[in-house]
């Protein structure tokens, strides 16, 4: 069982680990190809109990290239906000030096029930909206699972359907569709590439989300060569783990990703240390950013 002792166990190392690399006493160095792309954050577990201006604070002192506000976390942003809000978000983030990168909803499409599957493509068309207003580029999407009772090839289809619908709504509004590579079954690599080209829209496309399944005999390179003419946005987590990051950061800077990698770690780190463990991670992103 995890414990408050065992996160700031964690983090002591990680820290400890991190600290020499960190992004002001490492630069990339002049061998090094820098990438185009940017280390980013989403408010899962570093950032959930954080306020606006506490996210764009830490972001900037870390010099982090953008942020994924996920929804029902302490930042508040959220498609209920006045049009007067929605201008001061936008305001915050520009003053704050932080680029609004995209909203993370928790919008899905595989549902049997057609009324659940339209009340969430209703809400995509509020973050739409939303993302437009607070200067987002992006709201992210997902996949997650695939019900037994029906055909996967069915599935997918409703799935590249409801996005071609969400697409619409996205481009009325000058934004763009993420599909994260997420759920049950929805994550294997090939079911993501169906769904995109049954959706078949320019401004849909999907967020790399660095899961065990894109991993083929200790290579991410076949499933990021599949999915990469759709590749948009991106989530990272745990750098210090077994997933074969620098392989992947390499792909991505010969491809000319010009878009973020957001930290999603999959442990809690404490508030108090959120502003070390950014610096922190940044350094370690840019240690296997090197040749």
């Amino acid at each position: 069982m995890e414990t408050a002792l065992s996160r700031r166990e964690l983090l002591s190392a990680l820290s400890l680990a991190a600290l020499p690399l960190r992004w002001e006493e490492r630069p990339l160095e002049a061998g090094d190809k820098a990438p185009k792309f940017q280390v980013g954050l989403v408010t899962y577990n570093v950032a959930r109990d954080w306020n606006l201006a506490t996210i764009i604070k830490h972001c900037h002192d870390a010099k982090y290239g953008g942020v994924e506000l996920r929804t029902t976390h302490a930042h508040g942003v959220e498609p209920s906000l006045s049009a007067e809000r929605r201008k001061e978000v936008r305001q915050q983030f520009q003053e704050g030096g932080v680029r609004l990168w995209g909203l993370g909803s928790v919008c899905e499409f595989q549902s049997t029930d057609p009324k659940i599957v339209q009340d969430n493509i209703e809400t995509c068309k509020h973050f739409c909206e939303l993302a437009k207003d607070t200067g987002a580029k992006g709201v992210k999407v997902r996949p997650n699972g695939l019900p037994k009772e029906v055909p996967i090839e069915k599935t997918l289809e409703q799935i590249g359907n409801a996005l071609q619908v969400c697409g619409q709504a996205a481009h009325d509004n000058g934004v763009e569709i993420w599909l994260e590579v997420h759920g049950g079954g929805t994550a294997h690599p090939p079911h993501i590439k169906t769904i995109m080209e049954v959706c078949n829209r320019a401004n849909v496309g999907i967020c790399w989300n660095s899961n065990p399944q894109d991993v083929v005999d200790g290579s991410v390179k076949t499933y990021f060569d599949l999915l990469k003419p759709w590749l948009k946005s991106c989530h990272i987590n745990d750098l210090w783990g077994s997933y074969p990051y620098r392989e992947l950061f390499a792909l991505m800077r010969a491809c000319g990703y010009d878009g973020v990698t957001m930290c999603e770690v999959g442990t809690p780190v404490p508030a108090e240390a959120g502003g070390v463990f950014l610096q922190c991670y940044h350094g370690l992103w840019n240690e296997l950013n090197r040749l």
